[in-house]
């Protein structure tokens, strides 16, 4: 399944994008999950600019809820050569609840290998599923494949503090391609970092959301390897490193966490 699909965005006119909030895309609070925005603002400046995302990054103002129509209204600010410098909007009628700032584009110099290691973990079918606590009810979480590749399900989490990095295998329904709006997606993820290195079930909710593609490379599985750096006055910060099966780097995702203790 294509991103576009799954989450449902559609085009209404040139530069402006309709997603409607659905349970698929929303958190267990009942309002759009951020990285389906992220995700549905790169399906619209793709689409209008006509290039790959190099980079992006989203300013959440406010919450979309659940059955609420979002509008994008896309804005190629500096169209050069090699790149375009575009932003785009969210908004509910009138109230903007996003902004989001990309570079989209192409070059040619390339290193044939990546500068950072992908974890050693086991392949998907060997690693145990994440599973939602029931009460949180159907979220984006009950609709993506989600396998623990390191640190503890939601089940082993007891207090004990441990290790801040964690990671993820992630997939869509049917994932046959990967994109810029997918990697988006997952790494949202990164907003629950915060529950290994506590050993608690945290809530995080993003302020930003910043994505970089490297090599959309066509992978199954997408590894979201979760290293968490500081938690400070109820505000995180981490990282995500989005890897293919076989050990190309897809991008990286990097974000600011409200933060608190799952009191369910």
């Amino acid at each position: 399944m294509e991103a576009r699909e799954f989450l449902g965005i559609e085009q209404i006119a040139e530069s402006r994008f309709r997603l409607e909030v659905t349970e698929k895309v929303i958190t267990p609070g009942q309002f759009l999950f951020g990285g389906c925005a992220l995700g549905a603002a790169l399906v619209a400046l793709e689409e209008v600019t006509q290039r790959p995302t190099i980079w992006a990054s989203a300013h959440y103002l406010s919450y979309a809820p659940t059955g609420s129509v979002v509008e994008f209204d896309v804005i190629p600010a500096v169209v050069g050569g090699h790149v375009t410098q575009a932003r785009a909007t969210a908004h509910i009628g009138d109230k903007e609840i996003l902004t989001i700032n990309a570079a989209l584009g192409t070059g040619t110099l390339t290193s044939p290998t990546p500068w950072v290691t992908m974890p050693t973990v086991a392949a998907p079918d060997e690693c145990p599923p994440r599973r939602i606590p029931r009460q949180m009810g159907e979220s984006i979480f009950t609709n993506l494949d989600t396998r623990v590749a390191l640190g503890r399900t939601f089940d082993e989490l007891d207090g004990t503090p441990g290790s801040t990095q964690s990671a993820l295998w992630v997939r869509l329904p049917g994932q046959l391609t990967t994109s810029a709006a997918t990697l988006a997606i997952f790494g949202d993820y990164v907003s629950g970092g915060n529950s290994e290195p506590l050993g608690l079930r945290v809530m995080g909710r993003s302020l930003d959301n910043t994505i970089r593609i490297a090599n959309l490379a066509p992978t199954e599985w997408v590894l979201v390897d979760i290293q968490m750096h500081a938690l400070v006055g109820g505000f995180a910060q981490g990282i995500g490193f989005l890897w293919s099966q076989d050990g190309q780097l897809l991008g990286t995702a990097s974000q600011t966490i409200a933060a608190k203790i799952w009191e369910g």
